[in-house]
């Protein structure tokens, strides 16, 4: 059997919506993700008035306490950045060393994030059947296209997979990631092993398997890269009591911050030994290694 170190995680600090519409704030999430150790902060972008249908975007907030409108649609457009807005975060976050990145959720904010060129544009779980969107991201694009596949069936997968090997570009271009789709979620729904059911499928026609959590603590990330992962993405909170739906689900600074610190050290442990006795051993060996032969 061949025994390979797994590649340095990879962490997406999801700040999403959690700037509550606040530019300054935004700015605060991403300068928090660089000193917790992430290596991408990552933002949404919709074009509400085609996501939604007229009764959806005038309807009432499911959840008034967290609604920022006296519509849901008020509610969403107020929590949108212009794509300048978003050009600025991309350069804020390019100035103190963190990598920035956005997801799409229909045709008009792909391309218009695709005009400021980020590394990776990601796909929500909820818009991976959305091919005149994965069309543009496959064709007009030339970074990393990351799929969740959350609330997603394993035919929608595939075609997903496909669509992107028919231009020669799912080896090359595509991370798709292990997700299930709620808000938190509780541990008996992560299901785990649907890491090794993609890296077994897929591991060698895409380029990299993710995790995409919503969950509760860290440990079950450490376990997601252990069994394959090697993008871990975790919404992230100044204040998990902050007004909005994600902020529960979300990771405070010192949560992200023990989350990639322990990332870097599970990395660091998962080699085999370079000598049969390590160097650490010969001591311990010498001192305490039974002498008796029977």
């Amino acid at each position: 059997m061949k025994y390979q170190q797994p590649l340095k995680p990879k962490v997406i600090s999801e700040i999403g919506c959690n700037h509550m519409g606040n530019f300054e704030i935004a700015l605060e999430l991403i300068k928090l993700s660089k000193d917790a150790g992430a290596d991408y902060a990552k933002f949404q972008k919709r074009n509400n008035k085609l996501l939604l249908t007229e009764e959806q975007y005038n309807a009432a907030h499911p959840n008034p306490h967290n609604s920022y409108g006296n519509t849901y649609g008020a509610h969403r457009e107020y929590l949108e950045f212009t794509t300048e807005q978003h050009r600025g975060l991309m350069d804020y976050a390019n100035s103190i060393g963190i990598k920035y990145s956005t997801s799409v959720w229909e045709e008009i904010s792909a391309e218009e994030i695709i005009s400021l060129n980020p590394d990776l544009i990601k796909v929500p779980s909820a818009c991976n059947n959305n091919y005149k969107m994965l069309e543009l991201l496959r064709d007009t694009y030339k970074g990393e296209v990351h799929i969740s596949f959350g609330m997603t069936t394993p035919q929608e997968a595939e075609d997903v997979i496909k669509f992107f090997e028919a231009t020669g570009q799912a080896k090359d271009r595509l991370i798709v990631y292990s997700c299930t789709s709620g808000y938190p979620v509780p541990f008996n729904d992560i299901c785990l092993l649907e890491i090794t059911k993609l890296k077994d499928l897929y591991a060698n026609r895409v380029k990299e398997i993710g995790f995409s959590g919503h969950h509760l603590g860290i440990a079950i990330d450490i376990a997601a890269y252990a069994l394959g992962a090697t993008w871990v993405e975790r919404h992230f909170t100044k204040d998990r009591t902050w007004k909005g739906t994600d902020h529960a689900a979300s990771l405070e600074f010192p949560g992200l911050q023990k989350l990639c610190r322990d990332l870097a050290h599970t990395h660091e442990a998962l080699t085999l030994k370079s000598e049969d006795i390590l160097p650490i051993e010969a001591v311990q060996r010498e001192k305490l290694k039974n002498r008796k032969v029977d």
